[in-house]
């Protein structure tokens, strides 16, 4: 890493906060600054890129999850020379697909008509490794997590994923220390995404967590610090 001090930012994914990421904030800020941005008032990834930039002056090592990811790739695209490394668990770069729409169409309309306990019924399951779906350690604070927030932030953050770019365009340009890695069982983000992500960015390192779903860093959070303390000891 470079001498300058650098700030770890750790951006939290759809509906998420800081929980997400307790465990490697709780180890990292022993040694640097490490930030966690609020993503709930922007209704563009594009707007939560400026906001995160711009809250976090100086050098950046840049670590998303999910949606957080996609924000990463916006911050690459806004300020390449702040971005000394980037990290992105369990994500894509594709464009909006679409079959992809009316889902989070339906999504939205349901948090509005039925609450966000209905929405989180329908919504997180699928996203945690189905053997821990009866274990409280991990889906109470995820459920308290999502009940935190309220149908407009959800419909914000959606439209703003429904307006993402094709962060795929830019792949190939990335040219810091990447780390790509996604949980085995993230049916949400598969393996295969990730395996071709890390292809196309130029010595991209390829983790994969086993036993965990989409929310890695949640679920298996000891080796996924670990795998981010690798990341920013690398060169």
């Amino acid at each position: 890493m470079s001498e300058d001090p650098v700030t770890l930012v750790l951006i939290p994914g759809l509906l998420s906060d800081g929980i997400v990421w307790e465990h490697a904030k709780a180890h990292f800020e022993k040694s640097m600054l490490v930030s966690i941005p609020d993503l709930f008032t922007q209704d563009s990834l594009q707007q939560m890129a400026v906001d995160v930039l711009d809250q976090n002056p100086g050098q950046l090592a840049v670590a998303g999850h999910s949606m957080g990811a996609r924000v990463a790739f916006e911050m690459i695209a806004l300020a390449p020379d702040r971005i000394e490394r980037v990290a992105l668990l369990d994500t894509g770069f594709h464009p909006l697909a679409e079959s992809e729409l009316p889902v989070r169409e339906e999504l939205i309309k349901l948090a509005y008509e039925e609450g966000m306990e209905a929405l989180l019924a329908r919504w997180l399951p699928p996203m945690v490794h189905p053997l821990r779906h009866d274990d409280p350690a991990i889906m109470k604070p995820l459920m308290d997590m999502i009940l935190r927030r309220t149908p407009e932030i959800h419909e914000r953050q959606m439209r703003a994923l429904i307006g993402r770019s094709d962060a795929g365009k830019m792949l190939s340009i990335i040219n810091c220390p990447t780390l790509v890695a996604v949980g085995r069982q993230d049916g949400f983000s598969p393996v295969a995404q990730h395996e071709v992500m890390a292809e196309m960015i130029p010595n991209a390192k390829l983790v994969i967590f086993e036993d965990s779903g989409h929310f890695a860093p949640f679920e298996r959070p000891e080796i996924v610090t670990a795998a981010l303390a690798d990341w920013l000891s690398g060169d």
